[in-house]
């Protein structure tokens, strides 16, 4: 039982700085627009795209939205 903890421990972080690295790229794209409000999904939506696209976590992230959309 200790090493499923652990294991979902270590998803929840990597899901934790996944998101932290979308977060930042999201404000990138929002501050080089001129910070012009209105298009929120649309910066996160293409950071998510971006940071995805690198990351060897993409199939996780999708797992946890769907999972997520399945409780709302």
């Amino acid at each position: 039982m200790e090493g499923i903890t652990t294991t979902r421990e270590r998803q929840k972080l990597m899901m934790e700085l996944l998101e932290r690295k979308i977060r930042l790229r999201a404000r990138q794209l929002y501050d080089e627009r001129g910070q012009v409000e209105g298009r929120e999904l649309e910066d996160w939506v293409k950071a998510e795209s971006e940071v995805l696209q690198s990351s060897i976590l993409a199939p996780l992230w999708a797992t946890r939205q769907e999972l997520e959309l399945v409780e709302v």
